[in-house]
């Protein structure tokens, strides 16, 4: 028989996140590789739907998600970036950003054409475009002592005939990096120049540090009309296993990305659509003590990575820090690091070489997550605190 593995997806092989958290539970490690909290989300939240499951609101929920929370999107979309949506035909709640990525990639793309990403790049963004049978174009975000940067020339230059869409994630997952006000205008200086849609994924959202300001694309000159807005609330609300995601934009493109979409899951979490709606009507000091508490267990990871002897690069947002393998491993083997630290240390991280389109470009790096409670944080930079014997 043929190999039933299509030639799109030949390559891509299990997620790297199944295979570490798989080794994890087999060697007893503490996972700080995949992003998950380690303790629920907001009692009002949790309780909103278990309300829900028991009041019957357990069938189907409408093609766009319930009413309630597609204006609690839109709500949310005003409140904290001054972006106005019609929860009606500008607003689609998905299956988690996955699922919403997916939808908008297959729903907008066509065979043969190009999307701009910056690598690394979560692991789905590449099958995803792949998928839509067309492919990547790298724009690469390089280590520094002051965070990760792109060239400016290096984006002109990946603009080609076939480009299609901007793909951009910030806050960034892994590096952590927040782009900033500056590098948000030129991106988009590009996609306007080209005539370019840019697709957005934003789930870090609220997960910033050291007072810095996340600028949403669609909030720039000429570009409401052009970004499709994805985020979701598993990160913001400890509930990543509820996979309530959403996207807002254009009615064009969601329609577009609706065509997709409606194919994949159609329809998900009824119950828990009534309760992120409580979630992301919360108070601000909800937002801003989830940050705090997150740039604490960050400090902290971050110090016991620079104690075990790695080169420690800042992590602006996000659950991630990445680091240099190097001054401990002397050939920069990412991936055979991780995979001998759970049985060396009893700790799992990532190996960020499965982030870029050339694996070479980050195979002495790896990803830490600090999304766990700050004694699991101190107990596991206890334990790598070997490495630098």
């Amino acid at each position: 028989m043929r190999d039933p593995l299509t030639s799109r997806l030949a390559g891509f092989g299990t997620t790297i996140f199944a295979r570490m958290s798989a080794l994890a539970a087999e060697t007893g490690a503490i996972n700080l590789g995949q992003g998950f909290p380690d303790t629920d989300g907001p009692p009002e939240v949790l309780d909103a739907a278990v309300n829900a499951i028991r009041s019957g609101q357990n069938q189907y929920p409408p093609g766009l998600g319930i009413a309630d929370l597609r204006h609690a999107v839109a709500e949310h979309q005003l409140r904290f970036h001054g972006l106005e949506f019609d929860p009606d035909t500008e607003v689609l709640i998905t299956a988690g950003a996955t699922e919403a990525l997916a939808g908008a990639l297959l729903g907008t793309l066509e065979t043969g054409d190009e999307v701009i990403v910056f690598e690394p790049m979560f692991d789905s963004y590449a099958a995803c475009i792949a998928l839509a049978g067309a492919s990547v174009v790298p724009v690469t975000l390089q280590p520094t002592p002051d965070g990760y940067r792109y060239d400016p020339a290096q984006l002109r230059a990946a603009v080609g005939p076939r480009t299609r869409t901007i793909l951009l994630n910030t806050p960034h997952n892994p590096t952590g990096k927040v782009f900033t006000a500056e590098e948000m205008d030129d991106i988009a200086d590009v996609a306007r120049t080209h005539d370019l849609m840019v697709i957005t994924d934003e789930v870090y959202e609220h997960l910033l540090f050291d007072g810095r300001r996340h600028v949403p694309m669609a909030s720039l000159p000429g570009m409401a009309e052009r970004t499709l807005t994805i985020s979701s609330g598993g990160k913001t609300f400890h509930t990543t296993g509820w996979k309530v995601g959403w996207m807002c934009g254009p009615a064009p493109i969601v329609r577009a990305a609706m065509s997709a979409k409606q194919f994949l899951t159609y329809v998900n979490g009824a119950p828990f659509q009534p309760a992120m709606a409580v979630g992301l009507r919360l108070g601000d000091e909800y937002f801003t003590s989830l940050a705090a508490g997150l740039q604490h267990t960050r400090d902290l990871l971050a110090d016991g990575l620079r104690t075990a002897g790695f080169v420690v690069y800042p992590s602006e947002a996000t659950y991630f820090t990445t680091v240099d393998i190097t001054p401990l491993r002397a050939d920069g083997d990412g991936m055979a690091f991780c995979e001998e630290l759970p049985h060396r240390c009893g700790v799992v991280a990532v190996p960020n070489q499965v982030f870029y389109v050339d694996p070479a470009r980050g195979r002495h790096l790896v990803r830490f997550a600090c999304c766990k409670r700050p004694e699991v944080i101190t107990k596991a930079m206890e334990r790598l605190a070997v490495l630098a014997a």
